[in-house]
């Protein structure tokens, strides 16, 4: 049919995003941009059309009936793998898809810290997230974590997706992959149970809410290495969410939990490239150091920052210097680092040379 034909084209094109929807030009998101991938609107029609070719159970029909939107993995013969979204709008369905590369990549692949991500990767028990804003690649980054454990470590390995994304063939690990909705029905009961299935790491694809967090937590001190990723925007943000997911009578208990199980944090930003061939992350990383550990025990979260900028040696940095080392080696624009960073005028100077007194 004719709209699948936009599923070959934003492969074709790199593009990370697919928009369609009745009576609206079909649009693509290429290098961050949502541009135009055709000059003639879908109609309600073609859009039944691809419904009926995509939809191949009916659970995932009856879903949408039920909650007007529903996330499930397309595979199309000729194209790949497809993470999509159909929800309604004004009464009439669209659909929103991103590309998933069947193929993990490496660190350097990625654009990631190399030595760090090993370091994490290598870790035996504990809590690692990657966070960030939805598609700047915190699931491709775990993903990659556990390609390297699977090449490398004799490990169990389960995840716990909402999709599943990426899939994964036994090397030197076993690994099991779990569905949400199809496999296990919440993410706090899988958690809960996964501990009696004896496994190494744990993913959870996604921790939203006090009840997953409490249920991850938990598998860590159980001895698991609990990888997951949140929904925040650095470090510091992320340990105030963590924190505040809990009544406030039970802070002071779940930042000792926290100081002792947390590893590390992993947060992303994509940017577009100066040349125009494609994004790259910019990261800023956090590891719980001694200082690190004592200041969540001590509920002093905001004071981690002055020791993400100066824990160098530690492999940690902050936004501001990886985002400067980018447009010192050309790879994004000024502007553009400048737009992403969390302070236009830290990033200023950080990018002279110069630090805040």
């Amino acid at each position: 049919m004719k709209l699948l034909r936009f599923f070959k084209l934003m492969v074709e094109k790199e593009a990370s995003d697919l928009f369609l929807r009745s009576h609206a030009l079909p649009r693509a998101r290429i290098n961050g941009k949502v541009q135009h991938l055709d000059d003639e609107s879908v109609s309600e029609a073609d859009m039944s059309e691809l419904l009926a070719v995509i939809f191949n159970d009916k659970r995932k029909r009856d879903i949408l009936e039920q909650n007007k939107d529903v996330d499930f993995i397309y595979n199309d013969p000729d194209c790949g793998r497809f993470r999509i979204n159909i929800f309604y709008q004004r009464t009439v369905p669209a659909l929103v898809a991103r590309y998933i590369k069947n193929q993990t990549k490496s660190f350097e692949d990625l654009n990631l810290p190399k030595e760090l991500c090993e370091i994490f990767a290598k870790e035996t028990r504990g809590l690692i997230l990657a966070c960030g804003p939805a598609g700047v690649g915190k699931t491709t980054t775990i993903a990659s974590m556990i390609d390297y454990i699977n090449a490398h470590q004799e490990k169990h390995i389960v995840t716990l997706e909402d999709p599943i994304e990426f899939l994964f063939k036994d090397k030197k690990s076993l690994i099991n992959q779990r569905e949400l909705g199809i496999d296990f029905y919440s993410y706090p009961m899988a958690l809960r149970h996964v501990t009696q299935q004896s496994p190494d790491v744990i993913f959870v694809g996604t921790i939203r809410d006090e009840e997953t967090m409490r249920a991850a937590l938990s598998a860590a001190e159980l001895g698991a290495l609990v990888l997951a990723t949140f929904h925040t925007n650095n470090a510091v943000q992320t340990l105030e969410r963590i924190i505040n997911f809990f009544p406030p009578h039970l802070h002071s208990e779940m930042s000792l939990q926290l100081s002792m199980l947390l590893k590390g944090v992993l947060s992303l930003r994509l940017l577009s490239r100066k040349d125009g061939e494609g994004r790259l992350p910019a990261y800023e990383s956090m590891i719980t150091t001694p200082t690190v550990a004592r200041l969540i025990r001590e509920q002093k979260v905001r004071e981690i920052q002055s020791f993400i900028n100066d824990g160098k040696l530690f492999g940690m940095k902050a936004f501001k210097q990886t985002l400067a080392k980018l447009v010192r080696e050309g790879l994004v624009s000024e502007e553009d680092a400048r737009d992403a960073s969390d302070s236009r005028d830290e990033f200023d100077l950080e990018l002279s040379g110069m630090k805040r007194l």
